[in-house]
């Protein structure tokens, strides 16, 4: 299933983008590139905020952002109702994040893993499909009610 997938990257995750970006490509996904183009310093909130923003206005499927530790654009990125963001440097949590918890945002760290990690971390990612099962369903509605429950308190404000 070819997807849309949105990428986007501060400073210090930028050394990966590129690469993401041509395993993507190679898997045969259309990409939309939310930056940085660059290694100058920038704030990692802008870009996870213009990443979850794809995601939730229907331009992308889903995300990869990028930044040193990917722990910082990961938590911005779950300030955004509807956001399943986490960072992942291995295989088995890229896909059964996605496969059990509907997480529809992939979060790594450039300073944390290399390109071939990456790769396979993406590809792991992107090849995944939440499962549906009636055990997740449940527990990925408990997320939802939770989310829901805490917009409702904040007026929205997250």
């Amino acid at each position: 299933m070819t997807m849309r997938i949105a990428v986007a990257a501060d400073h210090a995750g930028f050394p990966l983008k590129d690469g993401v970006i041509d395993v993507l490509r190679g898997l045969g996904h259309d990409v939309l590139d939310l930056g940085t183009h660059n290694h100058e310093p920038v704030d990692y909130p802008d870009f996870a905020e213009a990443a979850g923003r794809a995601v939730i206005e229907g331009r992308a499927d889903r995300a990869i952002i990028l930044c040193g530790s990917g722990v910082g654009a990961s938590v911005a990125a779950n300030k955004l109702p509807g956001i399943r963001a986490a960072v992942c440097h291995d295989t088995y949590s890229a896909h059964q994040g996605v496969e059990h918890d509907d997480m529809n945002v992939l979060a790594i760290g450039a300073r944390v893993v290399g390109p071939a990690v990456a790769a396979e971390v993406v590809g792991a990612f992107v090849t995944a499909r939440f499962s549906g099962e009636e055990r997740h369903v449940r527990r990925l509605n408990k997320v939802l009610a939770i989310e829901r429950r805490s917009m409702a308190s904040t007026g929205g404000a997250t």
